[in-house]
C-alpha cells in the first residue's frame, strides 16, 4: 500500500488542522476546514491538490473553510448524514456504521453524538488512526452542547474498543488544560503526571502535544477512566454507574479553572 502523509498544523487559536496526502493516488484529504487560508498555505507548500474534506461536525471552526476549498480545488465534501443541513458543500452523507473507501483505504464511521448530535468520527485501521474531532481530545472529551451527558459517555467509550495503538487525532490543541483537570481528579495515577510533565515540556517548547494513542489515553485520560478507584473517590460516586461517574466529570470539568 503506498504511503500516506500525515500533516499536521495549527490554525486559528487552537483548531488542528490536519491533511492526508496518498503519495501515488494524489488523493490529499482535509479532515475538517476549520480555516480555508491556512490549508490552502499548507497545501501550496507542498505541492498537494485537495481532493477531500472528511468532516466531524457542524460547528463553525470545523466547516468555516469549505466552501472557499471546494471552490478553489473543487473537492468533495463528505460529512453527517444527521448534519447535512448545516455541512456546507456537502456532496457524501454518512453515518455511524457506514463504510466507504478512501485512497484504497477503509475508512468506518463512528456516531458519536454529545458535543453535537450529528457528530462523527472516522476510523482508518489500516493506518491505525481514528479522526475524534471534538468528541474526544487528549486527557479530555468535548462540551456536551447538544446532546446528554449519557450520549457522550457512550459516544467516547466506543473510542476504548479500538486498538491501543490505534493513534488519536483532535480537532483542538487542549491538552494542558485537560492535564491540570485530570491531575485534580486523578493525582496519583503516576503515568498521567508523567504525560502531563511531557506536554508542559512540549508546550513550552511550541510543539504540538497530539496525536495520542489510544492506550496512552486509556492510561492518563480520566473521561476513559470512569472505573477509576481515586477518581470515583475525588467525586465521592465509589458506587454509581460509571454514566454517572462520567457525568460528574463533565460537568466538574466545564466550571475548572
Amino acid at each position: 500500500m503506498p504511503h500516506l502523509i500525515f500533516h499536521q498544523f495549527i490554525c486559528r487559536s487552537d483548531n488542528y488542522g490536519l491533511i492526508l496526502h496518498d503519495d501515488k493516488t494524489g488523493a490529499t484529504a482535509a479532515i475538517d476546514a476549520p480555516d480555508a487560508a491556512e490549508i490552502e498555505r499548507q497545501l501550496e507548500a507542498k505541492g498537494w491538490k485537495l481532493t477531500h474534506i472528511l468532516t466531524t461536525h457542524h460547528h463553525g471552526d470545523h466547516v468555516e473553510g469549505n466552501l472557499a476549498l471546494q471552490e478553489r480545488y473543487g473537492c468533495s465534501i463528505a460529512g453527517p448524514r444527521g448534519e447535512a443541513s448545516k455541512i456546507p458543500g456537502i456532496g457524501r452523507e454518512v453515518s455511524g456504521g457506514d463504510r466507504f473507501t478512501w485512497a484504497d483505504r477503509e475508512v468506518r464511521v463512528m456516531d458519536c453524538p454529545g458535543h453535537t448530535l450529528g457528530h462523527i468520527a472516522y476510523h482508518m485501521p489500516a493506518e491505525e488512526a481514528v479522526f475524534a474531532g471534538d468528541t474526544l481530545f487528549s486527557l479530555g472529551c468535548g462540551r456536551v452542547f447538544e446532546g446528554t451527558p449519557e450520549q457522550m459517555y457512550h459516544s467516547v467509550a466506543q473510542f476504548a474498543a479500538l486498538p491501543p495503538a490505534t493513534l488519536l487525532y483532535c480537532g483542538h490543541e487542549y491538552t494542558q488544560s485537560n492535564a491540570r483537570f485530570a491531575l485534580a481528579v486523578e493525582p496519583g495515577n503516576l503515568t498521567l503526571a508523567q504525560r502531563a510533565a511531557e506536554v508542559d515540556r512540549l508546550s513550552a517548547e511550541g510543539r504540538m502535544t497530539c496525536p495520542s494513542t489510544i492506550g496512552a489515553e486509556l492510561a492518563a485520560n480520566p473521561f476513559l477512566r470512569t472505573g477509576s478507584a481515586e477518581i470515583r473517590k475525588t467525586l465521592g460516586l465509589e458506587a454509581a454507574s460509571d454514566a454517572t461517574v462520567f457525568a460528574a466529570l463533565r460537568e466538574r470539568k466545564n466550571s475548572f479553572n
